[in-house]
């Protein structure tokens, strides 16, 4: 669905790059600003800093001077305001006005508008929008970082959308098969008998008990190969530095 982040009156440069970066994150790159403090904000240095590589979203970037000229074919306005307005459009929880939103397919063009760092959005600019956004916070302290209430819209709006898959952080791993972990067992054994640690005239239940530990660890082929490895360092250590017995 197209989506378009409008910042308005933006006083902070940034921010600005925050914006660029939280909406990246998230796959989105239109983002339109409002009669900004700075003309060149986009090509601040701070800017581009605080963007944090998502310097395309920065270059596709328009800045106009009225909110008219922003919202150019657009169908669905959503304010985020913190504060509900006695004539305003009814205020909701992103979640619970964006799921059943992104069910409209592309029937609609949503923006996201977003007010000044120190006044907010006003009233005649919340007046034109279909909902007012309202992310919940504890009611002692519910102010958000412009670039943070940017990227807990934008997460969300992606969210409803369908999302991404989340990554895993290492490549899956294979266990090792059950013959492997088998003679590495029967290696322990042995090892465990030549350290005096299991007495193989009265083993108990040790070995079975191992047995249980290593198949619910489902050791990788690597691991075998590491706890083989221990098993003859205790072995040689019982044998002692020339191989016969240690004193």
């Amino acid at each position: 669905m197209r989506t378009r982040f409008i910042l308005i009156q933006t006083s902070h440069a940034g921010n600005v790059g925050a914006a660029a970066r939280a909406m990246k994150t998230m796959g989105f790159d239109d983002l339109v600003l409002v009669a900004p403090r700075w003309a060149n904000v986009l090509r601040r240095e701070e800017t581009i800093q605080r963007a944090s590589g998502a310097l395309d979203v920065l270059t596709n970037a328009r800045i106009v001077e009225t909110l008219d000229e922003a919202l150019d074919g657009v169908t669905h306005l959503c304010a985020t305001a913190m504060i509900p307005r006695d004539f305003g459009p009814p205020t909701r929880t992103p979640r619970e006005h964006l799921e059943p939103l992104a069910q409209q397919g592309d029937q609609q063009h949503v923006a996201f508008l977003f007010g000044s760092e120190r006044f907010g959005m006003r009233n005649e600019d919340v007046y034109r929008c279909n909902v007012a956004l309202s992310i919940p916070t504890d009611p002692k302290f519910g102010s958000l970082n412009l670039g943070a209430a940017i990227q807990v819209v934008a997460y969300e709006w992606r969210l409803a959308l369908g999302g991404y898959e989340v990554r895993d952080a290492t490549a899956p791993v294979q266990a090792a098969d059950a013959q492997s972990v088998a003679g590495m067992l029967d290696h322990w054994e042995r090892s465990l008998v030549d350290i005096g640690f299991l007495d193989p005239a009265a083993p108990k239940k040790l070995m079975p008990r191992l047995q249980q530990l290593f198949n619910r660890a489902q050791p990788t082929p690597e691991e075998i190969h590491i706890l083989r490895g221990i098993a003859k360092a205790m072995t040689d250590a019982a044998k002692g530095p020339k191989g016969g017995s240690a004193s």
